[in-house]
């Protein structure tokens, strides 16, 4: 872990006025830590990263919003989980926190996950309760700390925050899928557990900027958001967070993960897209 940040935030440019919108990017990880000692091949481990969602919102700052970046890879540890969310079945020893399992960890993809999404094993062996322990401190506890801190600064200095949750998915479901596997997915999904953790004007206004630039747009169907956004979406008190979700058809291949030629295409979209956003996170009272 010593070798790379497990958390980059990016703060917005100088110059540029703050405004009330936080986005976070849990998945985009690519720093493959020495200790991982995963025993799966290597390409077939890189499908779980969100690759580039990062670099995709990239120029959210440049419009004076917060982006907090994973530099760890979700394979290793998934910051949008609980620390509960273990399967001790894992472990080599007696883990001496407390576990609450989520539909996650029994499908092996919770805090740290057992197996790829074609449902093949990531280890050979089992991992020692002081390494999952280090994972957490050096991964979950900063980037959880990072999200926190970025979110609260803004709340505290306009009275509200809108936060972006930014991710990828597949094309077409697979076998860990809760739908039926092979069920193609919509260009954008946003997710916000089903109204309770943004308002509807906020989810309006997103869900017109992207269908404004022609892509198809579904609501909480199939993925409705997880950890994050359940963590930090309290409209009621003006904090609003949501969950976005592009198909990466739209971008890469999905086996090299290597950007497609509509990668810029698709970057200056949604740059669209954000300075809507920003406009109305700019724009709405408290």
């Amino acid at each position: 872990m010593a070798d790379f940040s497990a958390v980059d935030i990016r703060t917005p440019h100088a110059g540029v006025a703050p405004i009330a919108l936080v986005l976070d990017s849990p998945h985009s990880g690519r720093h493959y830590p020495a200790d991982f000692r995963f025993a799966c091949d290597f390409v077939r481990l890189r499908r779980a990263e969100d690759t580039d969602v990062d670099d995709l919102f990239g120029d959210a700052p440049a419009l004076g919003a917060t982006l907090v970046c994973a530099g760890f890879p979700r394979s290793y540890l998934d910051p949008n989980r609980r620390v509960e969310d273990i399967d001790i079945s894992m472990l080599d020893g007696r883990w001496p926190h407390a576990v609450d399992h989520s539909p996650k960890t029994r499908a092996g993809i919770g805090l740290i996950w057992r197996v790829l999404d074609d449902n093949s094993a990531i280890y050979a062996r089992k991992l020692s309760v002081a390494e999952v322990e280090a994972r957490i401190a050096l991964c979950h506890a900063p980037y959880w700390h990072a999200v926190t801190e970025a979110i609260e600064t803004t709340y505290g200095r306009f009275g509200r925050v809108f936060h972006l949750n930014c991710h990828s998915m597949p094309a077409v479901a697979g076998p860990l899928s809760w739908v039926a596997p092979g069920t193609a997915f919509a260009d954008v999904v946003l997710g916000d557990r089903d109204g309770s953790t943004c308002s509807g004007e906020f989810r309006a206004v997103v869900a017109e900027a992207v269908r404004d630039e022609g892509l198809r747009v579904a609501i909480n169907d199939p993925f409705k958001g997880v950890e994050l956004v359940k963590r930090f979406g309290r409209p009621a008190v003006q904090r609003h967070s949501m969950q976005i979700e592009l198909n990466r058809k739209l971008y890469m291949d999905e086996t090299t993960r290597e950007r497609s030629a509509n990668y810029g295409a698709l970057k200056a979209a949604l740059n669209r897209v954000l300075k809507k956003i920003a406009d109305f996170a700019n724009t709405k009272p408290a």
